[in-house]
């Protein structure tokens, strides 16, 4: 079948969003407990060369390779690993790890990949966080990120107990944890940082919504996890415009041609006359599942 020219252009744009990956509006959560990452279950994604599912830990939190060890949520060997808690980048952008829920995806099109989050409210509007997928959740909302942050509340599951002796509900509260910066003193070594980054670069938002779109992600973020998705490359870059965005031309200089100069008669100069250039403008818009 061919097409004429007229109608792929009208179909390139519905390529180009298919290719762009997810983007909208949606809304944030925290949480902490433990337990195996799903996205660190085999088969349910493709992955990129050389890649693997989500790096779990055993209880001592050293890497364990086997990604069929079933979750110490569930009686397992596997837990979630200590280094998958957020980081500041700098003072408006930080680096983090998340459950989500997509609006019309699945684990095979959000396990591993990431997002950038643009908070919309709250002490943290307008900072940027980028989180890689690493765990779902069947109580998530559509378009919802549970931010996985070191104190924000076990959830259903809680291998904190097991795993780093913490009380039978986990830190602070169930769902939420703790309620004070001071409350992170008292963690295990290896989570205290990530707890901290909750009340000084997160200035202790409480579940902002935000802006996202999918990006490529940062070495950085799957550095620590060692999972890297198949189609990760083709995702835009983290600060991109999202597709469908309005784009705005630079208006092109206007070129001025000088009117000829007229011979006068000595006793009267001429004035020659330099025309103002027209300016020229143009405008073109969780709980997991273990």
């Amino acid at each position: 079948m061919q097409f004429s020219t007229k109608t792929l252009l009208a179909l390139l744009p519905y390529f180009l969003q298919a290719n762009a990956g997810a983007s909208g509006t949606g809304t944030t959560t925290r949480y902490w407990d433990c337990c195996k990452p799903s996205c660190a279950w085999p088969g349910k994604f493709n992955l990129a060369a050389g890649s693997n599912p989500v790096q779990m830990c055993d209880i001592k939190d050293q890497p364990l390779m086997d990604s069929n060890a079933a979750s110490g949520c569930a009686g397992g060997q596997a837990y979630q690993c200590s280094n998958e808690s957020p980081w500041a980048v700098d003072d408006n952008l930080a680096y983090g790890y998340a459950a989500v829920n997509i609006a019309g995806g699945s684990e095979a099109s959000w396990c591993c990949a990431c997002y950038e989050l643009t908070f919309t409210s709250g002490a943290v509007a307008g900072k940027k966080m980028i989180v890689q997928a690493t765990n779902t959740g069947s109580d998530l909302s559509g378009n919802q990120f549970d931010i996985s942050i070191p104190g924000g509340g076990v959830g259903i599951f809680n291998g904190c107990t097991n795993m780093f002796g913490a009380p039978s509900s986990g830190w602070g509260q169930q769902y939420g944890g703790i309620a004070s910066r001071s409350s992170c003193d008292g963690f295990p070594a290896a989570l205290k940082d990530g707890c901290y980054w909750r009340y000084d670069w997160f200035m202790g938002a409480d579940n902002p919504s935000v802006s996202f779109k999918q990006v490529a992600c940062p070495a950085a973020l799957t550095a620590k996890t060692g999972c890297a998705r198949a189609d990760d490359s083709g995702a835009p870059a983290a600060g991109s415009p999202p597709a469908g965005a309005p784009t705005h031309a630079t208006p092109s200089p206007v070129a001025v041609t000088p009117y000829p100069v007229v011979s006068s008669p000595a006793a009267q100069p001429t004035t020659i006359s330099t025309p103002t250039p027209v300016a020229s403008t143009s405008s073109s818009v969780y709980t997991p599942v273990v």
